[in-house]
């Protein structure tokens, strides 16, 4: 077959990896609906958090009233205040732009290195793979958590792009991992082998035949990473390395409350149960996918 196509001067279609069976299959599970319209009201709220929190009377987070610190949840102040006396819901929606960038900038950082390293030592393998694999052997060497405190505490400017940057830079090494195993099974099909025949340059091989066919479980991987590195930035701002002010974030709203829980339970409870409703929905979305785009979880 390869020959006859060969002779007639054509090339074989970019191979993809069957479709059929994975929206019926999305679009049947209550779950996969329940994540995506969550996450899509969350998407809006990071959008427009001041028309939104204006809806409740505070659309500035920042207006604050220190007569008015630590009230309970009622009246003008659905989520009460906090210690300065300013609006929690205020500063949770607006806190959520702020969560939601971090993880996505984060995760798009880490997919963009994957893809260029792990496909490099996936497809040409060889000295390339060794040196990547040491590469990475070296990144994951370093204590997550440990290693971005130590850059993070160095750095003058904490800015969540900073903070996006420094946690890419200890999160691509797994990623990378993936993207290398995926490219290397798609290596060897076929279609890739036919296509190697038939003269194609392997650029082409690659952008038309091996990431059409790898991506599928990367990116619901990375819909994952994503909840993972909002609950890495909260965490890290609780512990006063992440986040200062005037960034507005769940992880800051946290790191207020926690000498305050018996006093004020809601300062701390409203920022968690958002920060908790992200992280399981983004989680939830990525284990569905990642099911959905598995042959064998398919048949």
């Amino acid at each position: 077959m390869t020959q006859f196509v060969a002779a007639q001067g054509m090339e074989l279609p970019a191979a993809r990896p069957t479709r059929r069976g994975v929206w019926p299959a999305l679009r049947r599970r209550p779950l996969f609906w329940s994540s995506v319209t969550m996450l899509l009201l969350l998407v809006l709220v990071s959008v427009a958090p001041g028309p939104i929190a204006a809806l409740f009377g505070h659309p500035d987070p920042r207006a604050c009233d220190l007569a008015a610190g630590r009230q309970a949840p009622g009246g003008s102040h659905p989520f009460g205040t906090d210690v300065q006396g300013c609006d929690v819901l205020a500063g949770v929606l607006f806190g959520t732009g702020t969560s939601l960038f971090i993880g996505l900038m984060t995760t798009v950082v880490c997919l963009t290195i994957a893809l260029v390293l792990g496909t490099i030592a996936g497809y040409y393998g060889g000295w390339a793979d060794a040196l990547i694999a040491r590469l990475t052997d070296v990144f994951l060497g370093f204590p997550f958590l440990l290693a971005a405190i130590v850059v993070l505490n160095s750095v003058p400017d904490r800015s969540p792009l900073v903070l996006s940057l420094v946690l890419a830079l200890f999160s691509w090494p797994t990623m990378a991992r993936i993207v290398r195993g995926s490219v290397r099974a798609v290596r060897d099909s076929e279609f890739v082998q036919a296509a190697t025949a038939l003269g194609l340059t392997h650029g082409r091989i690659v952008l038309t035949h091996v990431l059409p066919n790898t991506l599928g479980p990367v990116l619901a991987i990375a819909t994952t990473m994503v909840g993972s590195v909002i609950v890495a930035e909260s965490t890290l701002t609780y512990l006063g390395v992440g986040l200062v002010q005037p960034s507005i974030s769940w992880g800051l709203q946290l790191a207020s409350a926690q000498s305050f829980f018996q006093t004020a339970p809601h300062m701390l409870f409203f920022p968690a149960l958002f920060l908790t409703i992200t992280v399981v929905s983004l989680i939830t979305l990525g284990d569905i996918l990642r099911d959905a785009l598995d042959p064998k979880g398919r048949s």
